[in-house]
């Protein structure tokens, strides 16, 4: 009894497993989950715009493709500031503005107007052209305050009075006669516009009225020289000092005369005792 009982329960579990593993076998398999999608990464400074062009970082290739800014473009080389803003081009998320004057903006100075200027000036005013951020021609017309320039930095002058003219933007420096319409837009892609201008920017700290040198101190006024004629009056005036020898010949005279005196009177008695006698 006790092996048949043994004999029925290993049957008993043996079907068990053959029905479990054929049941596993025709369940449908889980589907694979499908990955979620990466979220969309902001374009780092640098990389190809929507269209797949390189975006403008370089502000003399795009100047001289376009034409007629060979003074400008001269004067950004020399300065190195070309330099300067590739790189900013290249790792800034604000991007940059540049008023471009003309060829013909820089034949209409007067005369030796940038040969005045030392090193460090030149490179102001280059700078001065230069606005720290991207502006559209739109965002140019919204502005009612001056604008900091990239030879301002954050809070300092040279910056710029910018108003809406119209369907134009005009740009003062505050030097007389020194304010132009930005002309033609040159380049409109983040990070880089470009607006050309009829006139040099003058920098109002570099061209504006200049205050007065002051006077130099005057020189202290020569003593007054001692006359000589007054001492010559006060040396006739001056008695001349007596000497011991001087002081006993008075006092010698002083007593022959006193005893002079006194021989005359006795003589004048005698006379007239011996006249009294006679008669």
């Amino acid at each position: 009894m006790a092996s048949a009982s043994r004999i029925l329960l290993v049957a008993f579990l043996l079907a068990t497993a053959s029905t479990m593993a054929a049941a596993q076998k025709a369940a449908p398999a889980p589907a694979k989950s499908k990955a979620a999608p990466a979220a969309p990464v902001a374009d780092a400074p640098g990389a190809a715009t929507a269209d797949g062009k390189p975006p403008p970082t370089d502000p003399i290739a795009i100047l001289k493709k376009a034409g007629g800014f060979n003074t400008f473009c001269d004067l950004l080389e020399q300065s190195r500031v070309d330099t300067q803003l590739k790189a900013q081009l290249t790792d800034s998320y604000n991007g940059l503005t540049i008023f471009a004057p003309t060829d013909a903006a820089f034949d209409a100075l007067k005369a030796g107007t940038l040969n005045g200027l030392s090193n460090q000036d030149q490179i102001q005013m280059m700078l001065y052209c230069v606005l720290p951020r991207f502006y559209s021609l739109s965002m140019l017309g919204t502005i009612k305050d001056k604008v900091n320039t990239q030879a301002s930095g954050h809070s300092g002058p040279y910056k710029y009075s910018i108003k809406p003219s119209g369907n134009n933007v005009n740009v003062s420096t505050g030097v007389k006669g020194n304010n132009m319409l930005l002309n033609s837009v040159v380049s409109k892609d983040f990070p880089l516009s470009i607006y050309s201008v009829d006139k040099v920017p003058l920098p109002y700290e570099l061209f504006g009225p200049q205050p007065p040198t002051p006077a130099p101190a005057p020189a202290p006024a020569p003593a007054p020289a001692k006359s000589k004629k007054k001492k010559k009056k006060a040396a006739d005036i001056a008695e001349e000092p007596t000497s011991d020898s001087d002081t006993t010949s008075d006092e010698t005279k002083n007593a022959a005369s006193s005893l002079t005196g006194r021989w005359v009177a006795a003589l004048g008695v005698l006379a007239a005792a011996v006249l009294g006698g006679a008669f």
